[in-house]
């Protein structure tokens, strides 16, 4: 992959399939094969799944992340109940009301942060708050967190298991949105279980498109309650494809032989390029800790602008409170190669 200088650093979405995935669908398109999640190749992803995360786990490959979160949701929270997340969450901010819609009117509780990380002590305000109003209010039922956050931030797994510990005890079910779920354990070098069931998360949707898929996310499960009757949840939302063999041969190429993990390494090692050459730079500030492969920066606007004149993309966020200039998003991927992040540092 060494085409051209690669100046697109807007998301992980924009990257190519990589060469493993577009390989493991040549692999299936031949033949027949049982329709609607039947065929060998999605029950050998359950039996990869269950051996990478080292649980009983139930696996429901889908073809987008708002889908997985929100799907996932329904299962766990009433039409009369409530999320709690934080405040940057995606399934708050970036789906369009589909978490909403899927359950059926729950509400969402976003919880504030400095950067993306629910603290315990909030989230223990919030859940006492909840439980005095009786009828009149939405009942918490089910807790979502997102790692690596939505600042690039990471949760330590301490932390995750204080979160969860306290959902579990006051009843709550708990999600976790795992659309750059790699990165995150590329970054604390822990097992997939660790970050998961054994941080006491009862399901996660998995991301795979970010990290080298094409269309490939998954609702994984890992309590039966949960995953019983969620084929039929998936059916009724329009989300169970009938050659499902290859949403399921895209994660299978990508648990296999942790080809995922490696990925979000070198992702991560980009987005550590990119950060350690903008602190070099005597006008850029990073607001927060760069940890998975998200680098937000605030530059002047004649050094953003710059950039843009140059060809190069990016989101311009809102900018942090008490930082001068102009708050930018650079995500590093899979595809990124040293010398479009030395590129992109030389044109600023």
């Amino acid at each position: 992959m060494t085409e051209a200088i690669r100046k697109n650093f807007a998301s992980d979405n924009i990257a190519p399939a990589c060469p493993e995935v577009m390989s493991a669908l040549d692999r299936v398109n031949h033949g027949s094969a049982t329709a609607y999640g039947e065929d060998t190749m999605t029950a050998a992803l359950a039996a990869l799944a269950r051996e990478v995360f080292e649980h009983d786990v139930w696996v429901f490959p889908v073809a987008t992340g708002t889908a997985a979160n929100s799907l996932g949701l329904s299962a766990a929270t009433d039409p009369f109940g409530a999320v709690v997340c934080d405040q940057s969450a995606h399934i708050a901010n970036d789906e369009g009301g589909a978490p909403e819609f899927f359950m059926h009117g729950a509400k969402l509780v976003p919880i504030p942060s400095d950067d993306g990380r629910m603290a315990l002590s909030d989230l223990d305000r919030v859940l006492t708050s909840n439980g005095g109003h009786g009828v009149h209010t939405s009942p918490i039922q089910t807790l979502s967190l997102t790692q690596s956050t939505e600042w690039g931030t990471v949760y330590p797994l301490d932390q995750l298991a204080a979160l969860t510990t306290r959902a579990r005890d006051a009843g709550l079910a708990t999600h976790l949105d795992g659309a750059r779920l790699g990165n995150a354990i590329a970054a604390l070098g822990c097992r997939p279980a660790d970050v998961s069931w054994k941080a006491g998360f009862d399901m996660i949707s998995f991301g795979g498109t970010k990290n080298g898929g094409m269309a490939a996310e998954a609702v994984m499960i890992f309590r039966e309650d949960l995953a019983k009757n969620f084929l039929r949840r998936i059916k009724r939302s329009g989300h169970l494809w009938s050659k499902q063999r290859y949403l399921s041969a895209q994660i299978h190429a990508l648990l296999e032989n942790d080809l995922w993990l490696r990925h979000a390494a070198h992702a991560n090692t980009m987005a550590q390029r990119l950060a350690h050459g903008l602190r070099r730079h005597p006008v850029a500030a990073l607001p927060f800790e760069v940890q998975g492969n998200e680098v937000f920066v605030v530059l002047p606007e004649r050094g953003v602008a710059a950039l843009e004149a140059q060809g190069y993309e990016f989101y311009r966020w809102t900018n942090p409170p008490g930082l001068e200039g102009v708050l930018i998003r650079l995500v590093t991927c899979w595809a990124t190669e040293s010398r479009d992040v030395d590129a992109l540092l030389a044109a600023l």
